[in-house]
């Protein structure tokens, strides 16, 4: 009961960009994604997304 009125809270809930990136580089976030290039109902290029967006910090840093 709880989730549901959580849910309602939060569609109507404005969130400023900034707020909204800061969250996400705080938690990190995957994207993935395909993209199929074709003609004609023939597929010519398939192409699979993946990153990996997070901050970096001197007691996490980057793996390279």
């Amino acid at each position: 009961m709880t989730d549901r009125s959580d849910e309602e809270s939060l569609a109507g809930r404005q969130i400023a960009l900034i707020d909204l990136l800061d969250r996400l580089l705080n938690g990190g976030a995957v994207l993935t994604g395909d993209v199929v290039l074709s003609i004609a109902d023939v597929d010519l290029v398939h192409i699979n997304l993946r990153a990996v967006i997070r901050s970096i910090t001197p007691d996490s840093p980057a793996p390279w």
